[in-house]
């Protein structure tokens, strides 16, 4: 498993943890200010409505979801960046099996 201020964090070394239905997190690499995850879909798998006080980033590594942040929803493929600033009520829904890069300032301390 990562642990914090880890340098060099190999992904084979990482701990593939199931959140939700056909969705696995993987922690990389953080420090208390910052903090790198991937999470990988299966189609049809979502990524529930919900909120943090947390600004999240979210570059689409590969596949296709329609992605809603306050209220909007989007269909957004690999390539595309998304910003969720604190608060701000977003989700998501795997149209098309993928996985999503999500950097997060702080980090989120109740992912370790």
């Amino acid at each position: 498993m990562t642990e914090k201020g880890q340098r060099w964090v190999p992904y084979e070394e990482t701990l593939a943890q199931p959140t939700d239905p056909g969705v696995v997190r993987r922690i990389l690499a953080y420090s208390e200010d910052l903090m790198c995850v991937e999470n990988r879909f299966e189609t049809g798998a979502e990524g529930k409505l919900h909120s943090h006080p947390h600004t999240q980033i979210t570059y689409v590594l590969e596949g296709e979801f329609a992605f809603t942040i306050d209220g909007e929803t989007r269909l957004v493929r690999k390539g595309d960046t998304l910003l969720k600033e604190d608060g701000v009520v977003h989700g998501c829904v795997c149209l098309k099996a993928g996985a999503l890069l999500d950097i997060f300032t702080p980090m989120r301390k109740d992912f370790v």
